[in-house]
């Protein structure tokens, strides 16, 4: 059948365009079920769906895909929405997402020249050297949100202090004088943390706080109630959690430590998963504008693609604190 899309495939198979870039090419180390994975590809081979943009690009001398490189992250439902906004952003010209994630073991060049992308999006920076190849090739390239890529004399980013600064003077708008930090154990986080971290440091300096007590916390209930009766220990009242798998994995933790939230511990996520809303109790959370970030990418990218000389404001970090039972 002609014109089927990935965008067919994931609706009739009731899952993202994501899930189903990373059934079709195979992508390892993601958590998919076996039974998702099935369902995907035989949706795929119903439809009649088929990959074509290495045909398109041998017609045309170039593809119509924005490739978006994305480090070693785990991906999550927040990276998971921005990719899907983004592809929905750039299907109105006719360009189609293809996502890269992970450790590459061939180089960056490969890659490209196999797909002959009419765009890059970096989700971290380049190496100089793959950055001048490209844009010799005539391929227009992006670096990640604007926010991102503008860090203070630290080095942190922006938007990821605006993220702990909004937690640490939420919790001490309703009392807590003491606070903690749930840092994450996988250690392809750590940079985010550190910027988040610095964020809640400087809002308890600036509000005359005590120091915030600094705990890993794992996804399961016995890590997060050893972190948990740390910081009772310490006289903690609230806890800035990295995300919010790790504030729900501190919820588990105080139920376990037989300590009620927010009666003994308050604690506050960041991105607003939809799990948030279902924890017991409900999580107060910092919420990102997904929508937002995936229209400036898509201006951007559209405006280089335009030869535009004008281009699009950043759009600022968009956050906003969802207010719930937990804080």
């Amino acid at each position: 059948m002609a014109g089927i899309t990935s965008a067919d495939v994931a609706r009739e198979s009731g899952v993202s365009r994501t899930t189903v870039s990373y059934v079709l090419t195979g992508r390892e180390g993601v958590t998919i079920s076996e039974e998702t994975r099935r369902r995907v590809r035989e949706t795929a081979v119903r439809l009649g769906y088929a990959p074509s943009a290495a045909a398109r690009a041998l017609r045309t001398g170039r593809s119509d895909l924005v490739l978006c490189i994305l480090p070693d992250w785990p991906v999550g439902p927040v990276m998971e929405t921005l990719l899907d906004e983004l592809a929905d952003e750039l299907s109105g010209r006719g360009l189609s997402v293809l996502v890269h994630h992970g450790r590459r073991t061939r180089p960056l060049a490969d890659l490209w020249r196999a797909v002959t992308p009419r765009a890059v999006i970096g989700f971290a920076p380049f190496a100089d050297e793959d950055l001048l190849m490209m844009r010799q090739a005539g391929i227009q390239v992006l670096g990640t949100l604007g926010e991102d890529h503008r860090p203070d004399e630290d080095g942190a980013s922006e938007t990821q202090l605006a993220i702990g600064d909004l937690q640490a003077r939420h919790l001490a708008a309703r009392g807590a004088v003491c606070l903690g930090y749930a840092w994450p154990t996988d250690p392809r986080l750590a940079d985010f943390a550190r910027d988040r971290l610095l964020g809640v440091q400087r809002a308890c300096a600036d509000l005359g706080l005590l120091e915030p007590s600094v705990h890993p916390v794992g996804l399961d209930v016995a890590a997060a109630a050893a972190a948990v009766r740390g910081w009772r220990d310490q006289g903690v009242t609230g806890v800035t959690a990295y995300n919010d798998d790790v504030a729900l994995a501190v919820l588990a933790g105080l139920r376990a430590a037989g300590l009620s939230c927010p009666g003994d511990v308050r604690v506050v996520g960041v991105d607003d998963v939809p799990a948030a809303a279902l924890a017991a109790p409900a999580l107060t959370t910092v919420a990102q504008s997904i929508e937002m970030q995936a229209r400036y990418l898509a201006a951007l990218v559209l405006a280089d693609l335009d030869g535009s000389e004008e281009k699009p404001s950043p759009p600022g970090d968009g956050l906003r604190l969802v207010e719930r039972e937990s804080a």
